[in-house]
């Protein structure tokens, strides 16, 4: 059984919690300077509990650290966890800044752990399947791609006002919390994203300043691209559609299928993989990092394809910032 280390008990520490826990895989303690927060997690799911993350690597020898906590101290986190030699499965984003990116990078490689991050998005069959369509090429290149989501995040988040999610410096907004997702699947689906023009507003939620609304026009090397989010409508929808020399291929999330449509052809061919629950897609994602760790083919995030989203989480604050085009280097 692998020695788990949750550092974080909120909503997202909590599920990575409960689905670690559904593999069987492994046993699980948590973390959490809120004593309240933790000792009603730690009771809630029987699991030993520390508070704080000093006093846990103190304590035991851990084989892998999940960092739920706030995205400004994923990199310090991840370089302790480093040297603790663990295995690290960071949530997203994986910072705010490229600041320490290096540093954490030379950790990882002197630790020789297994790391990955958590853009659950590689975990989704529709979009695996669709990823895999598109490598075998029979719709030749793609040419444009578009993604247009949304939903209305006090539901989904009714906290979301007290949380990380209302400032930038700790990991909130729409493109820092949800575009950032959508992004990071569209470059593992058709490459890195390499100039950026934003713009972005606060539109409507109550008690935060952060954007809630989001259009990007994008390129992702000779691949033209748009990207709009809304994090206030009544529909919770994610639709990629990625335009090929011979076709097209579509991904509806909330529906949980893709299609293809070859030119020629009147109607889309529909693929839905069996349903699934929310949790189920994080108990893929915590197997598929225990058979990394295990040293077992899988594909979850890299640490590097993270650093590129990060980069263009940094350069679409700045396009939005200064209205340019931004290109990423």
């Amino acid at each position: 059984m692998h020695s788990i280390l949750i550092i974080g008990c909120g909503s997202i520490g909590e599920r990575h919690l409960r689905c670690f826990q559904q593999t069987g895989r492994c046993a699980v303690s948590v973390c959490d300077a809120n004593a309240t927060l933790l000792n009603e997690v730690s009771q809630r799911y029987g699991v030993p509990s520390f508070s704080s993350f000093a006093a846990a690597l103190t304590a035991q020898k851990f084989d892998a650290l999940v960092v739920c906590t706030p995205a400004h101290t994923h990199l310090a986190i991840a370089r302790e966890g480093a040297a603790h030699g663990a295995a690290l499965l960071i949530e997203k984003p994986l910072s705010v800044t490229l600041d320490g990116i290096e540093e954490t990078r030379a950790a990882i490689v002197s630790s020789g752990r297994f790391v990955a991050v958590a853009y659950v998005y590689h975990c989704f069959p529709w979009i695996v399947a669709a990823r895999e369509f598109l490598k075998a090429g029979s719709f030749g290149k793609p040419l444009h791609v578009s993604v247009v989501a949304g939903q209305h995040f006090p539901t989904f988040r009714p906290a979301y006002r007290d949380i990380y999610y209302a400032r930038h410096e700790t990991g909130g907004g729409a493109i820092q919390d949800a575009l950032t997702h959508l992004v990071n699947a569209m470059e593992w689906m058709i490459g890195p994203m390499t100039r950026v023009f934003c713009d972005a507003a606060h539109q409507q939620l109550e008690g935060v300043t952060v954007e809630d609304t989001v259009n990007v026009t994008a390129r992702h090397g000779d691949v033209l691209a748009s990207y709009a989010m809304t994090q206030f409508q009544a529909a919770n929808e994610a639709i990629f559609e990625i335009h090929c020399e011979h076709g097209s291929v579509k991904i509806e999330s909330h529906a949980q299928r893709w299609g293809t449509i070859k030119l020629g052809e009147t109607a889309w061919t529909w693929h839905t993989p069996p349903p699934l629950e929310r949790d189920d897609l994080f108990i893929a994602q915590a197997n598929a990092f225990l058979d990394g760790m295990e040293g077992k083919d899988c594909q979850l995030c890299t640490f590097d394809e993270a650093v590129q989203t990060l980069r263009f989480n940094r350069a679409a604050l700045e396009s939005t910032a200064t209205g340019l085009p931004i290109i990423l280097s």
